[in-house]
């Protein structure tokens, strides 16, 4: 069976109860929830919790929690990986069902959409790759990137290529924070995502906007409307 995670712990520091925080008159999760179950590539879409709030809104908009989320996997330092393993094993135990292949979806991942999910997961199955995680280039080559020192000045990171034409040096990506496919066995090996058995799914730079800050919701908000607007996003 296939089964979608979303991790959404409670304890959000930076942007508070970020994971229901309604984003554009909807809490946030529940754009990563919707567009999970009209990918209809899941047996199950589950949110892993620590928070009685966000398995009631989850469970509200669809999805299952069949568990509280152990401390230990809920503080600052609790990686994805072990999450995800969690919830198989979990699964596996209780249930007696075998686990094929896992999406990791973020819940603060509004500008996913159900075809991206699946357009993935055919692309995992054809790659044969342990992954399939979504990626997006860099705006600017990073081979020109300049850091600001101590004492305030300038210094190239990469001073070779000051006089390099942006056109010539190669291009770069970075993920893009949305979701990660793969195995449940490389889940349960807690194998890297970021190795050479993974295969990337590229997305244009305009459906990527990482949430960390007020700053990066208020931008995200804005593009998701004009998105919605111009029917780039259903």
């Amino acid at each position: 069976m296939n089964i979608c995670v979303i991790p959404a712990r409670g304890g959000s520091k930076r942007i508070p109860r970020k994971n229901i925080k309604a984003f554009n008159g909807k809490p946030i999760i529940t754009y990563s929830i919707k567009a999970a179950l009209e990918s209809n590539c899941f047996d199950q879409v589950i949110v892993s919790t620590d928070d009685n709030e966000i398995a009631e809104v989850a469970k509200t908009y669809g999805a299952k929690v069949p568990f509280i989320r152990p401390a230990e996997l809920s503080n600052d330092y609790a990686g994805t990986i072990p999450v995800i393993k969690h919830t198989i094993e979990w699964l596996e135990g209780h249930n007696n069902n075998t686990i094929d292949n896992v999406c990791c979806l973020y819940a603060t991942a509004p500008f996913i959409q159900s075809q991206t999910i699946s357009k993935a997961f055919q692309q995992l199955q054809e790659s044969k790759a342990d992954y399939c995680f979504s990626v997006t280039s860099f705006a600017f080559p990073i081979q020109r990137s300049i850091r600001i020192t101590q004492d305030d000045k300038v210094d190239m990171f990469y001073p070779e290529n000051f006089n390099v034409r942006s056109q010539d040096l190669e291009e770069a990506y970075h993920d893009a924070g949305q979701f990660y496919w793969g195995k449940a066995q490389a889940f349960k090996d807690e194998l890297p995502i970021f190795s050479e058995t993974a295969s990337p799914y590229i997305l244009p730079r305009y459906l990527v906007q990482d949430i960390d800050t007020m700053e990066d919701w208020i931008r995200a908000e804005a593009m998701h409307r004009v998105l919605q607007e111009t029917d780039v996003l259903s």
